[in-house]
């Protein structure tokens, strides 16, 4: 989506669920459009697919683009349940560690935002949600992509 809020492009892709594939999908995936105009990698949440966690530290290094991962709501963490359902997964578990902390950050909409960033600074990436953000604290690529994805899986049924 560019910044004046035109999809001019979309790829779809999958992870598997539980696994540890998200991270290579995104990549391959971004890969895919075969693209030098993207500026930034917007994600809506890191652990998808049932705890199927996303390195975005990994992408930016690969990609060579921005990364901003954004959830909506306060929680505690996923430490405990990581550790029960995958006991003898270390690797799980230093990989969301590797997530590091949220930063709460305040939208222009007077909406919070729980935000994850690499390549740019706080401030850039509060810049770049609230030039993507019409209403509300979902960012516009963001609320386009669970449309599609929605979409999808309900075509696939």
């Amino acid at each position: 989506m560019r910044r004046d809020l035109v999809i001019d492009g979309m790829v779809s892709g999958s992870a598997t669920m539980e696994g540890d594939d998200a991270t290579e999908r995104i990549l391959d995936m971004y890969g895919s459009l075969e693209r030098n105009d993207i500026a930034c990698i917007i994600i809506g949440g890191l652990v998808i697919s049932m705890y199927n966690i996303v390195d975005g530290e990994r992408i930016f290094n690969e990609s060579r683009i921005p990364v901003i991962a954004v959830t909506f709501e306060k929680s505690p963490g996923l430490e405990e349940t990581i550790r029960r359902r995958f006991p003898n997964s270390k690797d799980k578990m230093a990989l969301y560690n590797k997530l590091g902390r949220r930063e709460e950050v305040l939208l222009k909409t007077g909406k919070t935002l729980f935000v994850r960033y690499w390549g740019v600074t706080q401030r850039k990436a509060v810049m770049i949600l609230n030039s993507f953000t019409l209403q509300g604290s979902l960012p516009e690529p963001v609320r386009v992509a669970k449309l599609a994805a929605r979409a999808f899986s309900s075509a696939m049924l």
